[in-house]
């Protein structure tokens, strides 16, 4: 599996989001996962074990809970491929502040112009 069919899942998208916020024990992620995607146990585990086998994750163990973690390595294959199209709304984004900025302008011209007397009649 390459890292888009990996992400490709919502069930490990959200268990990768809430690693992002740091290790979690596989109970905790259950508990979400099993809350909003209404999926058994097993089932949790399964992803959790294709997270893990693929990179995505790494698990420790202590005593009996096991603690989960982000493994950034495979996100950097997605940043990669993410480069060649970043220029596209780094571009939009510039734009798009360029005419909020404008926009700005306009109203500050224009409401000065309402409430400067000495601009009736030009």
């Amino acid at each position: 599996m390459n890292a888009f069919d990996i992400l490709g899942d919502p069930v490990r998208r959200r268990i990768l989001e809430l690693l992002a916020g740091g290790e979690r024990t596989s109970g905790a992620i259950t508990d979400v996962i099993r809350a909003e995607f209404a999926l058994s146990q097993p089932a949790v585990s399964q992803h959790l074990r294709v997270l893990r086998e693929s990179g995505f994750a790494s698990v420790r163990a202590e005593g009996a809970r096991r603690f989960y973690a982000v493994d950034p390595s495979p996100l950097k294959e997605i940043d990669v491929w993410l480069g060649r199209f970043r220029g596209f709304w780094e571009q939009r984004l510039d734009a798009l502040g360029t005419e909020l900025a404008r926009g700005r302008r306009a109203s500050r011209t224009s409401g000065a112009r309402e409430s400067d007397p000495s601009a009736e009649g030009t």
